[in-house]
């Protein structure tokens, strides 16, 4: 969950699909599910107090922003891509919105309360990426990051993940499931929260189609793997007809830093 485990090539890989969600930016903001106000708040807990500036590094198109300003905080959205950006900016106009990578954050040195990352912690180099994140927390501050996946615990939903893989689908090592560590920080908390979307066959079809190993295969291949998991959803009795709940899991990961950095 915390790295990307692709063999073949991996850097290439990796960027690839770090970088294919511009294309799918109006659908991903549509489709991409949010995060519960639970999870954001223990996200923050360590913080102690409501009145709080957040910001959402790799903010995509705003789906955790908009779960910050749910929660009453205010909220700071940094994005690289352009598309994904321009399409926050256009559904939260009054946040603070910048260019930017979690490698070079373009805020001063403890300007925020909390640095929150959604789906996207993963793709960030993590030795650039902590310094820069610590630098910019203020004292007493937190850093967390939250991750959507798929509840395989009801039997359809781990029969939709088989169906689901492509040829650049990976499995996390149990390398890559252990929690990040980096003397900048202390160690690394696990939360888990109960989740769910609201869903038909169609919608759920085009959500998963905007997930990184679906968005970068051919054409080809990318049709006829939306066009299996349209037919498993069909034949489900759970999602064959109207409008289901789609269950996941949200997981959250939470660090304080060790110290005030020095500069």
């Amino acid at each position: 969950m915390w790295g990307i485990g692709d063999s073949a090539d991996p850097a290439a890989r990796r960027a690839n699909r770090a970088n294919s969600f511009g294309a799918q930016a109006a659908v991903y903001a549509e489709h991409r599910p949010d995060y519960p106000a639970a999870a954001i708040r223990w996200a923050l807990a360590p913080i102690g107090r409501t009145e709080v500036t957040v910001l959402d590094l790799g903010a995509g198109t705003g789906k955790l922003t908009d779960g910050v300003l749910a929660v009453g905080a205010e909220a700071i959205a940094v994005e690289p891509d352009a598309a994904m950006l321009a399409e926050l900016v256009r559904r939260y106009p009054s946040v603070t919105a910048l260019s930017g990578a979690a490698e070079a954050i373009p805020l001063p040195d403890a300007s925020v309360d909390a640095v929150v990352a959604g789906q996207a912690f993963h793709w960030f180099d993590q030795e650039r990426a902590f310094p820069e994140i610590a630098r910019v927390l203020r004292p007493g501050g937190v850093f967390a990051a939250f991750w959507n996946t798929d509840d395989t615990s009801a039997e359809w939903v781990a029969g939709l993940q088989r169906v689901s893989r492509s040829e650049v689908s990976f499995t996390p090592s149990d390398e890559e499931e252990k929690l990040p560590a980096h003397p900048l920080f202390a160690a690394f908390e696990k939360a888990e929260f109960p989740h769910s979307q609201r869903r038909t066959a169609e919608s759920l079809v085009t959500t998963i189609g905007t997930h990184s190993h679906t968005v970068v295969i051919p054409t080809e291949q990318r049709t006829a793997l939306l066009d299996r998991i349209r037919a498993y959803l069909r034949v489900t009795p759970a999602t064959a007809e109207g409008e289901f709940d789609f269950p996941l899991r949200t997981e959250v990961i939470r660090a304080v830093p060790r110290e005030s950095p020095r500069h």
